[in-house]
């Protein structure tokens, strides 16, 4: 699948923009009326769910060009199925730099896929910005300079917030953690491993998937086996689905904490079964739409009204596209803070330099800051549980740094 937004534009010579010491030729994918900018999503394959990003961005850029663009220029957005494959995603992301030309990669979704492009971003001097993850090695400003995480709570953050949650709760506590076996997975791993510390060994007992396995039966029935308190999953939205549900089936009642990139409601609780996900906890760090407290909220009228004109097919209980709205809005931020100079330095510096920028649907108190030593956007989120209808927020924003 691939969303093309943006209108043709004559080439232009190099021509000074403003008072910028860059010009049009400097400024890679950049023309006096444009700028390209491109991404990956699984529109297809095992976590096709997570296509929504996508799709929503797209709406996105689209509402802003037809406002007028930013700066005076309209976005072309190039969003290419990469079939959630990192070898795909390479494949696509070369496409989009040295045939389409993109000023920087934005948004592109999965952990083990930016990690297998970022070399060859840096390589081309192109940022990766806002990337769907929330991997903390990204924040390894020596290792990816040129790339800033998503704006989402960082997975290792969550993670120790669930382990010190469950020992509070009981200090003898052994833990089960179905993850996916990649850096997203190992990242709860790490996160857990952070508050445990030599203890980590001795009470948590692991079991993997890979994404192209059909089911994870055996690896819920193996740490049932373990006699652990606490089960972590670890898992893209398909996964949680299956995990909830033999969790369920098989009469284990362990104190469950589910992923925050699998909370969605209409693509993981009702599949797995909505009684199946009572008392499950997870984290927030945005207005969930369905949440009766926010049935007012100007913010969360507003992201309505672009659904509705803007991606009018969409499933409007999909909380993927409020973190579309988010990442849209925050690129949209960097992008207006770079006035005319969009060069890669620039963009790069705006995108290092965000402060204390407040988004309609993230939930309140949260704020996006980022620094040259700071590529993290948002470290905050608060509890909440499933009700078996909807989830419930509790307790005050906490951070797992």
């Amino acid at each position: 699948m691939r969303f093309i937004m943006g209108f043709g534009v004559p080439g232009v010579a190099a021509v000074l923009i403003g008072t910028s010491v860059a010009t049009v030729a400097e400024m890679r994918g950049v023309t006096p009326t444009e700028i390209k900018i491109g991404q990956t999503m699984p529109y297809s394959g095992p976590v096709s769910a997570f296509g929504a990003l996508g799709k929503g961005e797209v709406g996105y850029f689209k509402m802003i060009n037809e406002r007028g663009g930013i700066n005076g220029r309209k976005v072309d957005l190039i969003s290419l199925d990469d079939s959630y494959a990192p070898p795909k995603t390479v494949e696509q992301t070369r496409r989009l730099v040295e045939s389409d030309e993109v000023a920087l990669i934005f948004s592109s979704i999965g952990t083990a896929h930016n990690i297998a492009i970022a070399k060859y971003l840096q390589g081309k001097n192109i940022p990766q910005l806002f990337i769907g993850s929330g991997a903390s090695k990204f924040a390894d400003i020596a290792q990816y300079p040129q790339a800033t995480l998503g704006v989402q709570g960082p997975f290792r953050y969550e993670a120790r917030l669930y382990a010190r949650y469950a020992l509070a709760s009981n200090p003898n506590a052994k833990f089960a953690i179905i993850s996916q076996n990649d850096d997203f997975g190992r990242d709860y791993l790490l996160g857990l491993k952070d508050v445990l510390g030599e203890k980590y060994d001795s009470l948590v007992t692991n079991a993997t998937y890979e994404v192209q396995d059909p089911t994870i039966d055996s690896q819920i029935v193996k740490l049932k086996a373990s006699g652990a308190d606490v089960l972590v999953i670890a898992a893209t939205p398909k996964f949680a689905a299956q995990s909830i549900r033999k969790v369920y089936e098989i009469a284990w009642k362990p104190m469950t904490f589910l992923s925050n990139v699998a909370v969605w409601v209409s693509t993981v609780m009702q599949p797995a079964g909505l009684e199946a996900g009572i008392g499950i906890l997870s984290t927030a760090y945005v207005k969930d739409p369905d949440d009766p407290a926010w049935k007012d909220d100007p913010g969360v009228k507003g992201w309505r009204e672009f659904m509705v004109k803007y991606v009018p097919d969409a499933d409007l209980h999909d909380t993927n596209y409020v973190n579309a709205y988010n990442s849209a809005m925050t690129l949209e931020a960097v992008l207006k803070a770079c006035g005319d100079d969009l060069s890669t330095e620039n963009i790069l510096k705006q995108a290092y330099a965000i402060k204390d920028l407040e988004l309609p649907m993230l939930l309140p108190g949260i704020k996006i800051n980022t620094s040259p030593t700071d590529h993290i956007p948002v470290d905050q989120m608060q509890f909440m549980r499933f009700n078996g209808k909807s989830w419930e927020r509790f307790g005050e924003l906490q951070t797992g740094n």
